[in-house]
């Protein structure tokens, strides 16, 4: 139910009955997911983000949800739009997303992250511009588009280009590797990728719809993307300490909490209201903050509430995983997979290895911008809704989406816990 007056069967559904569904969707959620978690930590020795995904898969709309009871019919039922789940249950998840990156904001090294910006915007640049041109090749070799300049084959290319911060993102917090070199240029990397990510579909969904792109339009949409991300930053680090004395006016139990998740809150919606993701905001008032005095305070804090939110993001972004979809269209699938993981791995790992990285390094930077996640199926939501790809190509994206997804965790691990610097002279070092 995405509504509070949804009819089901013949019945008004009240918005009590709405909200009681939902509370018993999170109840499963967060059961099944710190189940799941366990069950990967101890036993299987992986991040125990995976078993929060694998919980998604088995108890999402596609697979046992849709058996489970409910308060207003099944647990989870598929719903219609760009997203299987309701739109109650997808926006609680994006606040455990918002949550999740202003965390990780506050954990990185604000120094270190300007430091390795630069190596950041090639490592962005490379890991849009080499998945997008193999996706958008394969699309056209194997018969899906006629041309390169296809909507087919221009929204399969931008599906390829998205990198989800969240799953590395929380691997990286787990393994206490935020605050190193490939850590926080994977993050800032991810950071601009996104911003780059409007950019190519705001081209791409012109070229699809009219069939060009005005320069002048591109240049006000880049303009406005990266503006607004580099402003946004710069004045919430120069107003942060300012910020932090008016917390420590307030002498209520939990206020500087309360007032610094507001004023995430606020900074997110307002980045998406200038067409660029929430997330982006939460991570820029993190990184703010990271510098302050009570930057700690904040961290062991907001790390509570992630308790709780956090774990509902990557359940549900393992219900998306439709594998009935999967199997129709198998080889462009299983090639775009493995495409899109040598373009974003290379895109994203010989720019670092050129800018100071050695093979350690670049690898973890490679492989840490994998993951496709919720991105990479938002963009094919709207390639979809556009009428550029069909469910056979959209089937497609979920797979590559998947495989990405899951096996980024499961390489990342073991590459961090590796001993030795990622970096190939010393005096670079700022571990």
């Amino acid at each position: 139910m995405d509504a509070a007056h949804a009819v089901n069967a013949g019945h008004t559904v009240s918005p009590v009955e709405v909200a009681a569904h939902l509370v018993l969707q999170l109840s499963v959620i967060l059961i099944a997911a710190k189940l799941f978690a366990e069950v990967f930590e101890r036993w299987l020795k992986q991040p125990p983000v995976l078993g929060e995904l694998v919980a998604g898969m088995l108890i999402g709309p596609y697979a046992l949800g849709k058996f489970l009871p409910g308060i207003t019919g099944a647990l989870f039922v598929p719903a219609k739009g760009i997203v299987p789940v309701s739109n109650e249950l997808w926006s609680v998840a994006q606040i455990g997303a918002v949550i999740l990156l202003f965390l990780i904001g506050l954990e990185t090294d604000l120094a270190l992250f300007l430091r390795y910006a630069g190596k950041a915007m090639l490592v962005a640049i490379g890991g849009v511009m080499f998945p997008f041109a193999f996706a958008n090749a394969l699309t056209v070799w194997l018969g899906y588009a006629d041309s390169y300049f296809h909507p087919s084959a221009l929204f399969m290319g931008a599906v390829s280009t998205a990198t989800s911060v969240g799953i590395t993102a929380r691997v990286l917090s787990e393994l206490n590797r935020l605050s190193t070199p490939e850590g926080v240029t994977i993050l800032a990397a991810a950071v601009i990728d996104d911003v780059l990510g409007i950019i190519v579909l705001a081209i791409v969904g012109s070229l699809a719809s009219v069939g060009r792109v005005e320069a002048e339009q591109l240049c006000v949409i880049a303009f406005k993307a990266f503006g607004v991300w580099i402003l946004l930053t710069a004045v919430a680090i120069v107003i942060a300490p300012t910020l932090t004395r008016i917390f420590r006016l307030f002498s209520s139990e939990g206020a500087s909490l309360v007032i610094a998740v507001s004023l995430c809150f606020l900074v997110a919606s307002l980045m998406e209201s200038v067409g660029l993701a929430m997330i982006i905001g939460a991570y820029a008032l993190g990184l703010a903050f990271s510098r302050t005095e009570i930057a700690r305070h904040l961290e062991e804090a907001v790390r509570q509430v992630a308790h709780v939110f956090v774990p509902v993001f990557f359940t549900v972004m393992g219900m998306m995983v439709d594998f009935g979809r999967m199997d129709e269209a198998l080889v462009f699938g299983i090639l775009l997979t493995l495409l899109a993981i040598i373009g974003k791995v290379g895109g994203c790992g010989l720019p670092a290895f050129v800018s100071g990285f050695n093979l350690l390094g670049s690898s973890r930077v490679g492989i840490g911008m994998m993951p496709r996640g919720e991105v990479a199926l938002i963009v094919a939501g709207v390639g979809l809704a556009k009428g550029a790809i069909n469910l056979q190509e959209f089937g497609v994206a979920i797979m590559m989406t998947f495989a990405t997804t899951f096996l980024a965790p499961i390489l990342l691990v073991p590459l961090f816990r590796a001993k030795g610097s990622g970096l190939r002279a010393k005096r670079e070092r700022g571990e």
